[in-house]
């Protein structure tokens, strides 16, 4: 059975990156098990929330049918995720954006539930995915009324999203050091060699 949508939260799947581990293409688009990637985290976001943006800096038209919108970085040559989670906060319509990288389709219900939980605990605060001491900054749920103070840090130098969210704060929802949830495809050979989530 499938909860309803996460209240008040948007999502972003992060798509906009350079490519390099997949020699230059549009890792998002890559196929996998007969899809492109970024529609497995898709059929994971879509039912969870009215408001799925992605972030994309190429290839518009054919991210366009797995959003109701699309943002870009609003500076070239591909400054980083920082950038895209900085069009998406500008772009959310909900209180909290929920973020995920396109090349992670292991992802489940469970994790994103477990995110948006996490959030409701404490409202202000931005939550990353932490495995024992690796934090996975990729994945994580901000309060959209951080903005500005993310927006600053950017325009101080900073480029990580993880020092931006630690430094306001951020929590851990802890998850074991081997969840297969979080595999990142970002590879040919990764892609060849993960099998689909079961149940697929």
């Amino acid at each position: 059975m499938r909860q309803s949508m996460l209240a008040d939260c948007s999502i972003l799947l992060l798509a906009g990156g350079r490519g390099q581990r997949m020699g230059g293409k549009d890792k998002g688009l890559m196929a996998w098990h007969g899809q492109p990637l970024v529609a497995w985290s898709h059929r994971i976001a879509r039912p969870l929330t009215d408001d799925l943006l992605i972030s994309c800096n190429r290839n518009h038209a054919l991210y366009a049918e797995f959003a109701d919108r699309l943002v870009s970085d609003d500076e070239p040559n591909y400054p980083g995720p920082l950038a895209g989670i900085r069009a998406g906060l500008a772009a959310a319509r909900h209180s909290w954006l929920l973020v995920l990288p396109c090349d992670a389709p292991m992802i489940d219900e469970a994790l994103l539930n477990e995110l948006y939980s996490a959030a409701q605990t404490a409202p202000d605060t931005p939550f990353m995915v932490r495995r024992e001491a690796q934090w996975e900054p990729l994945f994580c749920v901000i309060p959209v009324g951080l903005r500005p103070a993310i927006e600053a840090a950017w325009q101080q130098g900073e480029r990580s999203n993880r020092n931006v969210l630690l430094a306001l704060g951020a929590r851990a929802l802890e998850v074991p050091l081997h969840d297969a949830r979080l595999a990142n495809l970002n590879s040919p050979e990764l892609l060849a060699n993960q099998p689909p989530p079961a149940g697929t």
